[in-house]
């Protein structure tokens, strides 16, 4: 007698999986990891499945479905009501690509049911219901759960009625199905007042309501932006607005950054200005003072006095270099360089700059990448970031300076960055010091920035890191908070020589003229300068060691000067930057009548600043500001016999 029942229950059971596997609707049954345990053959039929290989290869909801449509239904069970029934209209994707509109009744488990079986899902698709249903309807539907873009419908009272998979993505604590979810508690407090101004005017009608700035709850760090539009209402229906959300925390770093870095070029604008003119008197005050040294001997009162003003601009000088360095407008002489073999050998001077109280640690990388930059330059990079992590342990510590290869995946993955994707060396300066507050660290790589105490910096440390680094094409960031020290992190190119490189390297070039021990000479100099005390300096010195100086304060003057002179001039000195005509301009000019014309230029600017704005096979001597009287003639005497 049982087994007769049985065999009935079982005949039953067969009967009803046949009848739904032939049923006019689709159906089938996912668990909680998406994974779909059981698929009739109406549906496999829909899609264009075969249901013997179905049986055989494990299926996903992301398989038949969007990536939105599965994450909704997904997200649907999470905090719902038991053994409640969930509909919606979306697109499910056929084995050939294409789309197949339908309608899902999605019924979740009852307590103590199936765990394997965590969703059962029935679908149901037919002209005649999308008919009923209204063709609009369902098209509206399935934009709205197939959009990327966070929407949600609100009602009256502010709370959501109804999302999309993008909306529940981008606010997680909108997936507690099990209670009302209202829009404000998905914000911060301080986005409340925006939001429920919104909200009122979307339920008053308004035509154009400005869209809300917001912090998401629970995650200070991230923002993001709102936009509401009323909802025509029909009978019943508490549907007051539509609501539109996006993640707005990258596009805001980057206007931040933007920002930040605009600054820094106007910035960097005004002290290369100001290091331009600086650099002019500099070269008068050194200039004079070695004439004023040539008329006393070591032994007169007066020397020791004139010998503290020439130390003292030069001194100044350093200090126009490193406005230079932060403006991006100093002179570089890049070379190929290992870095590794340069930091151990830097690492004997770090000793002794951190003192015994400091612990440094080199953590270097094994086949460390080349990059290109100039090694004086990158020394004092690092020497500065020390001497600031050294500051900040005045009671002992650790430096670690540690290196690394970033490939061009690891770039992208630091996109909060902002880096551009390609190959970089990393160079990490960490220290366990006291470390910088947020307002601090947003100020740091601003020129004469300093929190140390008055005469004990000049707050153009870190000022110039950030120029030469950003001159030789790379970047830095800083990481810190107050207590738990500091890490910059400075990223360069790596280097790769190029065949035109190399073609180069093969050529013999002709080695470096030696400084000439004897400094007089003979021949005829033009000399072109508008700042009347480098102009009588310069005049004087070179008239001095013999040569004939022919003066002239504009590139319109010097070109009447050089074209009435009875003789040959020998030499050009100009400066660069002048009113009316420009030392380039000049350079062009003259070379039309004279093309194996000699030329230095002298300028407080870079000679990068302008040579990238000349042919390159343009020949010319620079002299940077300020120099002094020897390295004028030295100058003068390299060119003449070269």
């Amino acid at each position: 007698m049982d087994r007769a029942r049985a065999e009935a229950s079982f005949a039953k059971v067969q009967a009803a999986i046949a009848y739904l596997d032939s049923a006019p609707a689709g159906f089938f049954t996912a668990d909680a990891d998406s994974n779909i345990e059981y698929l009739n053959a109406t549906l496999a039929q829909w899609l264009g499945l075969d249901l013997s290989e179905v049986a055989n290869r494990p299926l996903k909801l992301e398989q038949i479905m969007s990536p939105n449509s599965a994450a909704l239904i997904a997200r649907t069970g999470r905090g719902s009501a038991q053994g409640a029934t969930k509909r919606f209209d979306s697109d499910l994707v056929k084995a050939d690509g294409t789309s197949l509109p339908v309608r899902i009744l999605h019924r979740l488990p009852r307590a103590g049911g199936s765990g394997a079986l965590a969703h059962a899902l029935v679908i149901n698709r037919g002209p005649g219901e999308a008919e009923e249903a209204g063709a609009a309807e369902l098209r509206f539907a399935r934009l709205f759960h197939s959009a990327p873009i966070a929407i949600a419908t609100i009602d009256a009272q502010g709370f959501i009625s109804a999302t999309n998979a993008a909306f529940l993505r981008l606010f997680s604590g909108a997936a507690d199905e099990g209670r009302k979810v209202s829009l404000e508690s998905l914000v911060e407090p301080e986005s409340h007042q925006g939001l429920r101004q919104a909200l009122d005017a979307a339920i008053a009608r308004q035509g154009l309501i400005e869209p809300v700035d917001i912090a998401f709850a629970g995650d200070r760090e991230r923002s993001g932006r709102i936009y509401l539009s009323p909802i025509e209402q029909t009978d019943g229906d508490n549907e007051a607005a539509i609501a539109y959300a996006i993640d707005t925390t990258e596009q805001r770093a980057l206007e931040l950054q933007i920002a930040q870095g605009q600054k820094m070029q106007a910035v960097g604008q005004l002290a290369g200005g100001i290091a331009h003119d600086f650099n002019n008197m500099l070269t008068a005050i050194i200039g004079f003072s070695d004439f004023l040294l040539m008329n006393h001997r070591p032994t007169d009162p007066a020397f020791q006095d004139i010998m503290n003003i020439k130390q003292n601009a030069n001194r100044a000088a350093g200090l126009v270099r490193q406005l230079l360095a932060f403006s991006r407008q100093q002179t570089l002489r890049p070379q190929v360089l290992a870095l590794g073999d340069v930091l151990s050998e830097l690492s004997i001077l770090l000793g002794r700059l951190l003192g015994e109280n400091i612990e440094l640690t080199l953590d270097q990388a094994n086949d460390l990448w080349s990059v290109k930059a100039d090694l004086h330059q990158f020394e004092q990079v690092i020497l500065n970031l020390a001497v600031n992590s050294r500051d900040a342990m005045p009671g002992g510590g650790k430096l670690v300076i540690r290196t690394a290869n970033v490939s061009e995946r690891e770039s992208r993955e630091l996109g909060q960055r902002h880096i551009p994707p390609g190959e970089y060396v990393l160079i990490e300066v960490r220290d366990t010091g006291t470390g910088m507050s947020e307002e601090v660290k947003e100020k740091i790589f601003e020129p004469f920035f300093s929190t140390k105490e008055i005469g004990r910096g000049t707050g153009l440390g870190l000022s110039t890191v950030y120029g030469i680094v950003k001159q030789t094409g790379g970047y830095i960031f800083a990481e810190s908070a107050e207590g738990n020290g500091t890490t910059m992190r400075v990223y360069l190119p790596r280097y790769i020589e190029s065949a035109r490189e190399v073609e180069q390297s093969k050529i013999e070039r002709r080695p470096a003229a030696e400084k000439p021990k004897d400094l007089t000479g003979r021949g005829t100099v033009l000399l072109v300068e508008d700042e009347d005390a480098v102009r009588s300096f310069a005049a004087r010195a070179l008239s001095q060691r013999g040569y004939h100086v022919l003066e002239a304060t504009t590139g319109a003057e010097a070109l009447d000067v050089f074209s009435n002179y009875d003789g040959e001039v020998d030499l050009v000195v100009s400066d660069v930057v002048m009113p009316e005509m420009d030392g380039p301009t000049l350079m062009a000019k003259l070379r039309l009548e004279r093309p194996d014309l000699k030329i230095i230029f002298i300028s407080g600017y870079a000679e990068d600043s302008f040579r990238r704005h000349l042919a390159e096979n343009e020949d010319f001597m620079f002299l940077q500001k300020p120099f002094d009287l020897k390295e004028l003639a030295a100058a003068v005497k390299a060119a003449l016999q070269g």
